[in-house]
């Protein structure tokens, strides 16, 4: 199974679902469905057809990582920031980060790889995952993820990406 949109019934939460809640908790977005996009280069392919001119959109990439003791992260950035992820551990004070399994990311975060977006922190609060997000994130107007597939965009604006997370519970921890 792939992280399309055609496999989101065997998620935990599926996308439709999850676009019901953002509706019925009067959370505005655009949707935008395009091929699959597993990479941030294969976002930037397909990333014209979201913008709007004038308006200061934040492109993410999104890591799922997790420390020495097992504990889970999900860290995302703007798309074209560096990461060192011994840098980040450090910086962070929790030691030696790496790459989570995909196992453990569809147990954690309800996604497979490909669709990490911190939407997915709606099944990541509940399973204790700490999230990290670049502080860039404060100054867009609006902000592109996948809301748990990849062949799908939503596009929020900040205010209601931060009401997604205080409805949900997530403690949002800004990376400088």
């Amino acid at each position: 199974m792939d992280a399309s949109s055609a496999f989101q019934d065997t998620l935990p939460l599926s996308s439709d679902a999850l676009l019901a809640q953002l509706d019925e908790w009067g959370l505005s977005y655009r949707l935008h469905t395009h091929i699959p996009l597993r990479t941030v280069e294969d976002a930037k392919g397909v990333e014209g057809q979201f913008m709007v001119p004038g308006e200061n959109t934040l492109r993410l990439k999104n890591l799922y990582l997790r420390d020495k003791k097992k504990r889970n992260y999900l860290v995302t950035l703007e798309q074209s920031r560096e990461i060192d992820l011994k840098a980040l551990g450090a910086e962070l004070g929790i030691g030696n980060l790496s790459f989570g399994s995909a196992d453990r990311l569809f147990q954690n975060l309800g996604i497979r790889p490909g669709a990490v977006s911190p939407l997915a922190m709606i099944n990541g609060v509940e399973n204790n995952v700490k999230f990290f997000m670049d502080e860039a994130a404060q100054q867009a107007d609006v902000i592109n993820m996948h809301p748990l597939v990849n062949d799908r965009t939503v596009v929020l604006v900040r205010e209601d990406l931060m009401a997604f997370f205080d409805k949900i519970g997530c403690e949002v921890t800004w990376l400088p």
